[in-house]
C-alpha cells in the first residue's frame, strides 16, 4: 500500500501473499500452482515462481538470499535511468545469512540505492530456531556494519507496518537512501507439506498462542472498533473471498496444460 504501481517487489519462494497484494489475478496465481499455461507464468514456475512485469512483480525465487542482488539491480537501473522507482525485497530470515545479503548491502549503501529491504523474521527458517543459527538475533542490526538506516517493526500490525514502510518508501524515493527492516511475524502452519503443522521445533501452545496476534483478525478488530467497517461487512468480504478462490480453482481446473513444444521456449544454448 506504500509503493506506487512503477515500483518492484521481489520476494522468496512464498510469494502468493505479495503476488495477491500486489494486485496479480487470483485466477492466474491459482492457475500456475496447477502448472496450466493460463498461470501467471504459464506454468512454468509453480508455488515459487510467481510473476508480473507489468505490476512491477519480479518473482518469487527459491535459493535462500538468491534475489537480494536482483532487487538491488532494478533500484540501481532506476537511479541511473533518472526515474524515481523504488524496490522492496523482501526475504526469511535465514537469508541475513548469506554472503550475497552481505555484499548486496554493502553496495546498496555505497551506492545510495533506492531499494528498501524486508526481513521477515518468522524465527524458525525452515525450522531452526534464529538462536541456533544466527550469532546476532537481531537481525537488522546486521545492516549497521555499512551505515544503512534500520529498523525492527511489529510484522504482526497492519498499521505500523505501513507507517514505518512507507517512511523507508518515501526515504528511497527523496534520498536514493536503502533501509532495512525486520518485521518481526510468526507462520501458523508448517514451513511445508513436509512439515508437520506444529513441527517438532515448537508447542502446539506456543502456536496457538500467537495465533492471538493474527494480523487480520487484529486489524479487522481495530476497524470494529473504530466504527470504520460493521461485522456484516467483513462477513460480506469473507463471501466475496471465498466466491474469488472457488472461481480461481474451477478457473484453474478448466485451463489448458502447456503445449508440449513450448518445452522449447525460453532456452539459451
Amino acid at each position: 500500500a506504500a509503493l506506487r504501481d512503477a515500483d518492484y517487489i521481489f520476494s522468496a519462494y512464498r510469494d502468493h501473499g505479495h503476488a495477491l497484494a500486489r494486485g496479480m489475478d487470483p485466477k492466474g496465481i491459482m492457475a500456475e500452482l496447477f502448472g496450466k499455461f493460463t498461470g501467471c507464468s504459464k506454468g512454468m514456475g509453480g508455488s515459487m515462481h510467481m510473476f508480473d512485469a507489468s505490476r512491477g512483480f519480479m518473482g518469487g525465487y527459491g535459493i535462500v538470499g538468491g534475489h537480494v542482488p536482483l532487487a538491488s539491480g532494478t533500484a540501481f537501473g532506476s537511479k541511473y535511468l533518472g526515474k524515481d522507482s523504488v524496490t522492496v525485497c523482501f526475504f526469511g530470515e535465514a537469508a541475513a545469512n548469506q554472503g550475497v545479503f552481505h555484499e548486496t548491502l554493502n553496495l546498496a549503501a555505497l551506492w545510495k540505492l533506492p531499494v528498501v529491504f524486508i526481513c521477515e523474521n518468522n524465527r524458525f527458517g525452515m525450522g531452526t530456531a534464529v538462536e541456533r543459527s544466527t550469532a546476532v538475533w537481531d537481525i537488522y542490526h546486521k545492516a549497521s556494519a555499512y551505515d544503512m538506516t534500520r529498523q525492527w517493526i511489529d510484522g504482526m500490525d497492519v498499521l505500523e507496518m505501513y507507517r514505518v514502510v512507507k517512511q523507508a518508501v518515501d526515504r528511497a524515493r527523496k534520498s536514493n537512501e536503502p533501509t532495512m527492516l525486520e518485521a518481526r511475524t510468526y507462520r501458523f502452519r508448517g514451513h511445508s507439506m513436509s512439515d508437520p503443522i506444529h513441527g517438532h521445533y515448537r508447542t502446539k501452545e506456543e502456536v496457538e498462542e500467537q495465533k492471538k496476534s493474527d494480523p487480520i483478525l487484529a486489524f479487522g478488530h481495530e476497524l470494529l472498533e473504530a466504527g470504520i467497517l460493521a461485522q456484516k461487512t467483513i462477513d460480506e468480504m469473507e463471501l466475496e473471498i471465498k466466491k474469488i478462490v472457488d472461481e480461481s480453482v474451477e478457473f484453474a481446473e478448466h485451463s489448458p496444460e502447456p503445449p508440449a513444444d513450448f518445452l522449447y521456449e525460453n532456452v539459451y544454448a
